[in-house]
Formats: C-alpha cells, sequence, structure tokens
C-alpha cells in the first residue's frame, strides 16, 4: 500500500504534516477531511527498490522472540501515551529492521483502515502471533484495557525469553566442550592410531586384543565415514519422525522428564511456562476453557498438554482445576495446594504469578547444578576415552619390552 505524505491546517489554524498509507489520494482526503483539516497539499512517497525486496508478501515467515518483545514493549508505550493505533503501526513498521515483522504490520495497518479490529488483524498472522497473543489483544479491545493488556503480554514475554536464554545459556559451554572433545577424540583415531598400526604392521606380531579392537575402529571410521554419517543422518531423521507421531512425542516428552537432573530441570520450565500463562490469561479477563485450551498448546510437552486436556474435562464438569493436577506426578505437592487455595480465595492469578516466580528461582538453581555435573563428567569422559587410547597404542610396546628383558 502506498504512503501519502500531507500538509494540513487544522481548526485553530496551526500547520500539521503527517504520512498516511492509502490505496489511492482520495482515500487520503477522505481521511484527512474526517479529521476536519484544511488540506494544503499531497505527495506520495517513493519507496526504495531495495526496500521494496526486502519486504516479503503477506503471511510472510516466523519472527524472532526477541524483535516480538520489543514490537509489544514499544506498542504498549505509544499506545499508553496516546498515539492513535494506526500512527504507532505505521512508527513501528519504519523502526522494525525484521523483515517478516514489517511485512505483517503494514498488512495489519491495511485491514484496519479497511475497518478490521485489532485482533482480527492480528489473527492473519499465526506464524508470528499466536492464539495468546490474539486473545490478550482481544480482550484488552472488549474491555477498552488494550494498554495494559499489552503491557501484560509484553512482560510475560520478557519473562518467557529470560527462561528460554538461561537455560540455552547453561547449554552452551557444555555442548562446546563436548563437541571439542569429540572433534579430539576422532582425530585421534582417524591420524594418529593408523600411525601405530603400520608401525606395528610392519613388526608382524599379534597385537593384544584392546589394541586390535582400536585399530578396527579406526579404520572403519576412516573407510566408512560417509556411510557412518549417513546412518546418523538417518537416524536423526527417522527420531524426529517418529516424534512427529502422537505416540512418538508423548513417549519421547514422557522419557525425557524422567532423565535425571536434566529432566527435573524441564520439568520445572513445564510449571513455570503452565502457570505464568494461565495467570497472564487469568488476570486479563480470558475464559477459563479458553486459557486452558491456550495453555496447553504452549507448554512444550506432551504429557502437559493431555494433562490440561482433563483439567478441561473436569472444569467443563464444574469441578477444579487442581483436582487433576494432583493426580500427576508432574506437579508438586505445593504447586496443586496453592492453585487449590487460589480457587477458593478467588485469587488464582496470584497464586499462579507466585508460584511462577518461584520456579524461575528454582529453574535458576537448577541450571547452575546442572553446569557443575556437566562439567566434570564431560572431563572424566574425556579422560577415560583418551586414556584407553593412550594405554590401546602403548600396550604393544609394554608388552614387548616385558619380554626383552
Amino acid at each position: 500500500m502506498p504512503t501519502y505524505s500531507y500538509t494540513a491546517r487544522d481548526q485553530e489554524g496551526k500547520d500539521v504534516a503527517g504520512r498516511i498509507s492509502a490505496d489511492d489520494e482520495a482515500m487520503v482526503v477522505a481521511e484527512l477531511r474526517k479529521r476536519s483539516l484544511i488540506i494544503l497539499g499531497i505527495a506520495q512517497e517513493q519507496e526504495p527498490a531495495a526496500a521494496k525486496k526486502a519486504v516479503p508478501k503477506r503471511g510472510g515467515g516466523k519472527v524472532k522472540p526477541e524483535d516480538l518483545v520489543i514490537f509489544t514493549r514499544q506498542f504498549a508505550t505509544m499506545v499508553d501515551a496516546g498515539i492513535p493505533i494506526l500512527q504507532s503501526l505505521e512508527a513501528l513498521v519504519e523502526q522494525t529492521s525484521n523483515a517478516n515483522l514489517k511485512a505483517a504490520l503494514l498488512a495489519i495497518n491495511e485491514d484496519i483502515q479497511l475497518g478490521s479490529s485489532l485482533s482480527s488483524a492480528f489473527e492473519k498472522h499465526p506464524r508470528i502471533f499466536d492464539n495468546l497473543y490474539v486473545n490478550m489483544i482481544r480482550v484488552g479491545e472488549s474491555g477498552g484495557v488494550l494498554t495494559t493488556i499489552l503491557e501484560r503480554v509484553a512482560m510475560y514475554q520478557e519473562k518467557s525469553e529470560w527462561l528460554r536464554h538461561k537455560v540455552q545459556g547453561a547449554m552452551i559451554y557444555p555442548a562446546v566442550v563436548m563437541s571439542m572433545a569429540m572433534l579430539i577424540t576422532a582425530g585421534l583415531l582417524i591420524y594418529v592410531v593408523p600411525t601405530f598400526a603400520q608401525i606395528y604392521s610392519s613388526l608382524g606380531s599379534q597385537l593384544p586384543p584392546v589394541t586390535q579392537l582400536l585399530i578396527n575402529f579406526s579404520n572403519a571410521l576412516k573407510h566408512d565415514l560417509l556411510f557412518i554419517a549417513a546412518g546418523c543422518v538417518a537416524a536423526v531423521f527417522l527420531f524426529k519422525r517418529y516424534r512427529k507421531t502422537p505416540a512418538g512425542h508423548l513417549q519421547t516428552d514422557s522419557l525425557i522428564l524422567k532423565i535425571p537432573v536434566f529432566g527435573e530441570l524441564v520439568c520445572k520450565v513445564t510449571i513455570s511456562r503452565f502457570c505464568r500463562t494461565l495467570s497472564t490469561l487469568s488476570q486479563s479477563g480470558v475464559p477459563i476453557l479458553e486459557s486452558l485450551e491456550i495453555v496447553g498448546k504452549t507448554c512444550g510437552n506432551r504429557v502437559i498438554e493431555l494433562l490440561v486436556e482433563d483439567v478441561k474435562a473436569s472444569v467443563k464438569e464444574g469441578e477444579s482445576i487442581s483436582g487433576p493436577l494432583s493426580k500427576s506426578p508432574v506437579f508438586p505437592l505445593m504447586v496443586t495446594r496453592m492453585i487449590s487455595i487460589g480457587e477458593k480465595s478467588g485469587q488464582m492469578d496470584k497464586m499462579l504469578s507466585k508460584v511462577a516466580e518461584f520456579y524461575d528461582e528454582q529453574v535458576d538453581t537448577a541450571v547452575e547444578s546442572l553446569t557443575k555435573l556437566i562439567e566434570p563428567f564431560i572431563i572424566v569422559f574425556l579422560g577415560v576415552v583418551v586414556g584407553f587410547i593412550v594405554i590401546a597404542l602403548l600396550l604393544p610396546i609394554l608388552t614387548m619390552a616385558s619380554l626383552i628383558h
């Protein structure tokens, strides 16, 4: 949609200037007359060719969570300052550097100018704005509290991003160290072991079983590396295909929760996300059944999702939320009791918020514990592997030395 810049004069005789996105100049004239402005001049702005190529078509790809958090916070600030939604969106289009988000905002702006509600316009871009986002916007529109809702969405996104970065950041160091350990081991097997194998082969003596096993493994890795890599890729592909099936998704998510230390961390992250999402939706006035539907899809674990479905069935029958949760081994007794107290006192959103904050601290502690446990484990693993290779290579030499004596 083209953008027009205009100059006009208001009823007090002051000169004003601005920009409007419209299909043609006639729509700009109509809009300015609605604002009771005397038109002095209208000119269509020319969009640079590079900018046109940079902006994808309507309904483009996903947007990074960080960019969405910044947009939501800026949008909330502008609306709170009394800037009209259309002008806020126009300003944010100019400020954002993400091409997908820019395209979505242009389309949303166009839909609103054509009479669409803000939530309906956002709903047309599900890859960027999920059900939680859209439902929160809809509640803000209907209740006239859009600023408050946007601030809650921004706060929810910021805390969720903090949690995600905390877990990901803790995994970077172990992943780098483990990758280096595997590269060192592969280098020893591919380049060092064959050199010793040639030396021992020239001697013509029978090698110890451990040394022969190491040489056989080195030969297989060196000569069949492509087949081994293809097998690993195929295994990963088949695992992903299996995980996409309902049974596979449930089984792998259930297995993840049972892994020592790491499973506990995943469980705490999931509980924190469950409580924060339900608390945010409850505070914003989203109906409980609709809130549970959103929570189930955003919790990130199939086991919890099935549990939320049981909670929905319980609520439909007029029972409590805490009942089905207390029967699950995933939710600790403290969590279910706090939710039960919140239901009885009518302050469930506050209780859920407190549980989420408590588990955020628990996640922080669990991440530090996991990092401290993984580091010595990697060192021991690398020491054992390298030690085994060195001993296996030197064993024939030590054996021959003992025979000489």
